[in-house]
C-alpha cells in the first residue's frame, strides 16, 4: 500500500471533497491544487497515480487533518515532521487518532468493526514511538482495515 492508495481510502472513509484536501494540505504547510489532488488519486489506464505522494508530504496532510479537526492551537510552534522510513502506517494511526480525538477503545472498536481482532497491547506497540522497546512496525492489514472500519462508522 502506497502513500496514494492511503490517501485515497482515508478520502472515503471519512468523505473528504477535494477543496477540503486541498484545504488540509495548506493547514499542513504544503501546497496543492485541484487538479493535483485528483492526479493523486486517480489512477491512469496502466494503474498508476497520475502524481506520487511522497512521504513529506502524506505527513504534512496528516499534520494538516489535525489542524482542520481540532483548531490552531495559538502559540505552539508547527509540528516537527517525523516520518522515518518504514512507519507510514503507525504514523497514519496515530495522527488519525489525534485528528478524530479517538481513543485506544475508539480504534479497537473501529477494528472490531471491519472484523479484524487486534489486542489492546498490539495496539499500543503500533502507536508507540519508534525506538521504544516495546514498539511495533504497523503492517498494511491494520491500516486497510482500520480505515474500512472508519468508513463504516462515518459512512454508515
Amino acid at each position: 500500500m502506497d502513500n496514494n492508495d492511503r490517501l485515497t481510502r482515508l478520502r472515503y472513509a471519512l468523505d473528504i471533497k477535494d477543496n477540503d484536501v486541498v484545504e488540509i494540505f495548506r493547514l499542513g504547510g504544503a501546497t496543492g491544487t485541484k487538479e493535483q489532488v485528483r492526479a493523486m488519486t486517480t489512477r491512469d489506464k496502466d494503474g498508476n497515480y497520475e502524481e506520487e505522494l511522497d512521504n513529506e508530504r502524506f505527513e504534512r496532510f496528516l499534520n494538516g487533518m489535525i489542524t482542520s479537526q481540532r483548531g490552531v492551537r495559538e502559540g505552539a510552534p508547527e509540528p516537527e515532521l517525523e516520518l522515518h522510513s518504514g512507519n507510514v502506517n503507525n504514523l497514519l494511526l496515530k495522527k488519525v487518532k489525534i485528528a478524530l480525538s479517538l481513543t485506544g477503545d475508539d480504534m479497537l472498536e473501529i477494528m472490531d468493526d471491519a472484523e479484524a481482532r487486534i489486542s489492546k497491547s498490539e495496539l499500543g506497540a503500533v502507536l508507540r514511538k519508534e525506538g521504544h522497546r516495546n514498539y511495533k512496525p504497523c503492517g498494511d492489514r491494520y491500516v486497510r482495515n482500520f480505515l474500512k472500519g472508519l468508513a463504516l462508522r462515518y459512512r454508515g
